[in-house]
């Protein structure tokens, strides 16, 4: 990958993280020094920003390294069918460092020349222009597309690091991530800021103890600074095991800054568990002999709910890609496994739009598509399991759908379609 990725739960943490994270836990235990307001007060004061009807949010993650090794680029989200079904772009991922927001790739955001035949519009960049790259194909996107709407993203499972810098001054932080967005140069492109901290009081790629108070702190700076015009939100953990990441961090503390939140419900089970069992990576319920009890969507919903998160500010995560493990006998879930399967850019994972075609979907469990061809066994959703996860969407009263990331669907728009 040309910039960071998204994968969740990809490796066991270390022993020493995992202390460290402990300690963390203790001395941040109660701090909330920088935020008196409580949410209740913040409720009254806050005003969210406008959008789309609740329960109808279709949220996309477009990724900045994606034109690169994906030969994915905005064009595709036209001619896929999909412009027209989203009503959100999260722009992934920029960069959080030295405590501020920062860009990602600015050759990809701003300068690569695209050809008549790469662009949106057929029109092809021109040396002096202002603006080129991913940004001015976004906008050209919108000027298709005037009601679609474009968040800037930070952070990531690669990028996550810096957060814990950011919450020291979030103040600080927010005014570097609005002067960044709102840019003279692209602040028609973007309409509010996305935050992928993965994972506030927890570990992720890195271990942050910034304390439990930290990621509300840093949410309420983000709205202050954005104020009600912008839109503010943020995708987060879906650990609902006890004592897990979801009780880590105050994500019901800062639920009434945030226009909403992006639960990601995927990667609950993966070949980082080499030998197995094998167990689908977004399963909707329970189901007989779940390798961890609380490792599925709904309790990640019913958990975020029982804090007092409305359910109009939460939405259902979807994977447009599957995960896979090789060395397998057996067809229905609980296998034994030798490691993972060859995937297309790494190993263990692969798009929707490759499996559909090289390990077709032979049963469906907990809500979820499951395959074995041969050795191999995947797991990933399909139209119809999307469909069965949009009425769960519904019956629950959740916000939307969003789904990591556009390159994994068919070039004519089948997952996205099954959502709207």
């Amino acid at each position: 990958m040309h910039t960071p990725h998204r994968s969740r739960f990809r490796a066991v943490v270390s022993a020493a993280c995992c202390a460290v994270l402990g300690a963390g836990l203790l001395a941040g235990a109660g701090t909330s020094a920088t935020a008196a307001t409580s949410a209740q007060e913040a409720a009254a004061n806050v005003k969210a920003a406008p959008q789309a009807k609740a329960g109808s949010k279709v949220i996309g993650y477009f990724t900045e390294w994606g034109t690169y090794d994906r030969k994915y680029h905005v064009k595709n989200i036209e001619t896929s069918g999909s412009g027209a079904r989203l009503t959100h772009i999260n722009y992934a991922f920029g960069n959080v460092t030295g405590g501020k927001c920062a860009m990602g790739d600015a050759y990809a955001a701003t300068d690569r020349a695209y050809t008549a035949a790469e662009s949106v519009d057929g029109k092809a960049d021109t040396w002096d222009q202002p603006l080129r790259g991913n940004f001015n194909q976004l906008r050209k996107l919108k000027q298709k597309h005037p009601n679609l709407k474009v968040l800037w993203s930070f952070g990531g499972w690669t990028w996550s690091g810096g957060f814990g810098e950011a919450a020291k001054n979030p103040a600080a932080f927010a005014q570097s991530c609005y002067d960044l967005v709102e840019n003279s140069k692209w602040a028609d492109v973007f309409d509010g800021i996305d935050i992928d901290w993965e994972y506030p009081n927890a570990c992720g790629a890195t271990c942050d103890t910034s304390g439990k108070a930290a990621f509300r702190n840093l949410m309420q700076a983000l709205r202050a600074k954005f104020g009600s015009k912008n839109l503010v939100t943020a995708a987060i953990t879906a650990d609902a095991t006890p004592g897990g990441k979801i009780d880590a961090a105050d994500y019901a503390g800062a639920a009434p800054y945030v226009d909403w939140y992006l639960p990601m419900t995927y990667d609950f089970f993966g070949a980082w568990d080499a030998t197995g069992p094998t167990a689908p990576h977004s399963p909707l319920t329970s189901y007989s002999g779940i390798p961890k009890a609380d490792n599925h969507s709904s309790a990640t919903i019913a958990k975020l709910k029982g804090l007092g998160i409305p359910a109009s500010k939460l939405l259902l995560g979807i994977g447009f890609y599957g995960r896979g493990w090789t060395g397998v006998t057996q067809a229905a879930p609980g296998g034994t496994a030798t490691g993972p399967a060859a995937g297309t850019y790494e190993q263990g994972i692969d798009d929707y739009k490759v499996l559909k075609a090289k390990c077709p979907a032979t049963g469906t469990v907990a809500g979820t598509a499951y395959a074995k061809c041969g050795g191999d066994w995947w797991s990933y959703d399909t139209p119809a399991t999307i469909a069965t996860k949009t009425n769960y969407k519904n019956q629950q009263g959740l916000g939307g759908t969003f789904f990591w990331e556009l390159s994994g669907d068919t070039t004519n728009g089948e997952l996205i379609k099954a959502i709207k």
